[in-house]
């Protein structure tokens, strides 16, 4: 997505964290493409990463659904369990390395805020990372049974990728004995346990508090979040407000959208932007 770059645009950028005492990142699901990870834009775009799916019709929506786990748990860890396989398998792309080391250069530090459930800001070495829907590398039980939640380290699961079924054993509650899901947040879902996410919640908001009280110069580097359901678009303009930080969002798709002034976009892809925007930092 080179090609789209507007060099002013990078030039804003590169000027706003290179002066910055804090760089807060918000990143939606077009953060992982550069991975190879699906981007589910779409029903289209579902079925293109899972065709079985589209044989039956079931689009996104219909498979994130915890009801599932409840009538037809072969189903949903089929889901589930692939995209756990997939996620450890794949490698963060290079965009990650350059957003921490920004973040190392700040001398109040980084913090993450993701819809994303990969984990992949952890393995790329983020200590601070506040991911709003959940992790697939944590499992909680189905019921629940309690408001216990566990690492899915040991968890394997077996999926036929024609049918993306998974096969028993499927994963446990390790108190009750029960089905255990992963501790996503899904359509519709009442049994998902927040309390990570809501210790991450007040994390952030305290250190965008203090940014705004000492008048601290915070950059907010928004990445790949969507439009359709805009929970990162709207954390990443309410921090920037907040703390009057400089806000530059980055998308391949409609980057402007929705900016307020002052604000920086560029429409391009994750990895072309910061790969860019790091350029000019260095040079």
């Amino acid at each position: 997505m080179s090609e789209h770059l507007d060099h002013a645009a990078v030039d804003a950028a590169a000027r706003a964290i290179g002066a910055a005492d804090a760089l807060v990142v918000c990143a939606g699901a077009g953060m992982g493409v550069d991975s190879g990870l699906p981007d589910f834009r779409g029903d289209t775009g579902f079925w293109k990463a899972y065709p079985p799916y589209a044989r039956r019709g079931l689009g996104f929506v219909d498979v994130a659904d915890p009801v599932h786990f409840h009538n037809d748990p072969e189903l949903a860890w089929g889901f589930y369990g692939h995209r756990l396989g997939l996620y450890r398998a794949t490698v963060p792309h290079a965009g990650f390395e350059i957003l921490r080391r920004w973040g190392a250069r700040c001398v109040l530090g980084v913090k993450v805020f993701t819809s994303n459930v990969d984990g992949h800001f952890q393995r790329a070495g983020f200590a601070s990372v506040l991911e709003t829907h959940g992790s697939i590398h944590r499992l909680q039980c189905v019921t629940p049974c309690s408001d216990e939640v566990w690492p899915a380290d040991d968890v394997a699961v077996d999926v036929d990728e024609n049918t993306m079924r998974a096969s028993p054993p499927l994963p446990r509650c390790r108190r009750c004995g029960g089905l255990a899901r992963p501790n996503i947040l899904m359509f519709g879902d009442l049994s998902f346990i927040p309390d990570a996410a809501d210790a991450g919640e007040g994390d952030l908001a305290a250190f965008v508090a203090v940014l705004a009280a000492r008048g601290r110069r915070l950059a907010v580097v928004e990445l790949g979040a969507g439009k359709a359901i805009p929970t990162v678009r709207l954390r990443a303009e309410r921090i920037a407000r907040a703390a009057g930080g400089q806000l530059i969002r980055i998308n391949p798709d409609g980057a402007a959208a929705g900016l307020r002034a002052g604000g920086t976009s560029l429409q391009a892809g994750a990895l072309a932007a910061l790969t860019a925007i790091d350029r000019r930092l260095a040079g």
